[in-house]
């Protein structure tokens, strides 16, 4: 059997295949972000799923697309974690930006993910390309869930949030000074903590003020992310995850003013990558 998972910060999307590309199951389990988690978290979080354990002698290949392994360190680390559980399969572990990649197209053209986290790459039609390393949640992710969720919680402590959205967002929301900063400082994912509160700003009613901030911190990440790429003036660019799903319109407003061709918009890949998967096992039987 063969197990395909697209792990983000907040969640990671499992699904099990047979050798003739079958699906045996779909599950999900936590996050596994090896910068977030130390190796007994991130095993305690494999263990806990119970169609996963039930499996693992018979898994023969396991494919790991995740956030956070972007450095050979990371990708060797949880690369172990995942030998030493499935303990008959190859394991290959790969950053997220491949399954963005695989989910959306095979030919040349900027990849961006929008998610808890926020990333891009250059696919030539072959080969990945992530010219600049994210350094994560407290330098980077611009226009990520995180990145998001900090703005609105900054807004709201310093009074730029408007009357009615800030009264929303004290009903939605635990606003004590002392919880913030205890998950932020304390708790395992603080970034996938502070994409929580993103949902305040994708789940309810557009306002002039909401789209205020979904429209800068995409503009952050266009310039930051994608103008950068020589290539944005030549080939589409198309984004993966809930951020970019939701804010869908504003993309389009900010592609076409920087001139960019908007390809796809896609809110999860491991559908991608179960057909990238199945196409693979079809050629290695010809």
């Amino acid at each position: 059997m063969i197990l395909i998972a697209d792990g983000g910060s907040t969640k990671a999307d499992w699904i099990c295949l047979d050798m003739a590309g079958n699906q045996v199951f779909k599950t999900r389990t936590n996050g596994l972000n090896p910068e977030i988690l130390n190796a007994e978290a991130v095993l305690h979080r494999i263990q806990e799923n119970n169609e996963i354990s039930s499996c693992k002698d018979q898994v023969t290949q396991v494919y790991f697309y995740g956030a956070g392994c972007g450095t050979e360190r990371l990708t060797t680390l949880l690369t172990s974690i995942f030998e030493s559980f499935f303990k008959n399969a190859k394991v290959v572990v790969k950053e997220d930006t491949f399954a963005a990649v695989y989910a959306v197209t095979n030919k040349p053209g900027i990849v961006c993910i929008l998610g808890t986290g926020s990333n891009s790459c250059y696919f030539d039609g072959e080969d990945v390309d992530v010219r600049v390393p994210s350094l994560g949640y407290i330098l980077m992710d611009e226009a990520s869930g995180n990145y998001f969720g900090k703005k609105l919680i900054q807004d709201y402590y310093y009074s730029k949030m408007p009357k009615k959205a800030a009264e929303l967002f004290e009903k939605q929301f635990d606003l004590d000074a002392d919880t913030i900063k205890r998950n932020i400082y304390k708790e395992e994912n603080p970034n996938a903590y502070l994409a929580t509160f993103a949902e305040f700003l994708l789940k309810n009613e557009r306002t002039a003020y909401f789209n205020k901030v979904l429209r800068k911190g995409i503009v952050e990440f266009f310039k930051n992310r994608v103008l950068t790429y020589n290539e944005s003036e030549e080939v589409p660019v198309h984004f993966v995850g809930s951020i970019a799903f939701f804010g869908k319109d504003i993309i389009e407003d900010v592609a076409n003013y920087y001139r960019v061709v908007l390809g796809k918009v896609v809110r999860r890949p491991i559908d991608g990558l179960i057909d990238y998967h199945r196409e693979k096992l079809a050629l290695e039987k010809i």
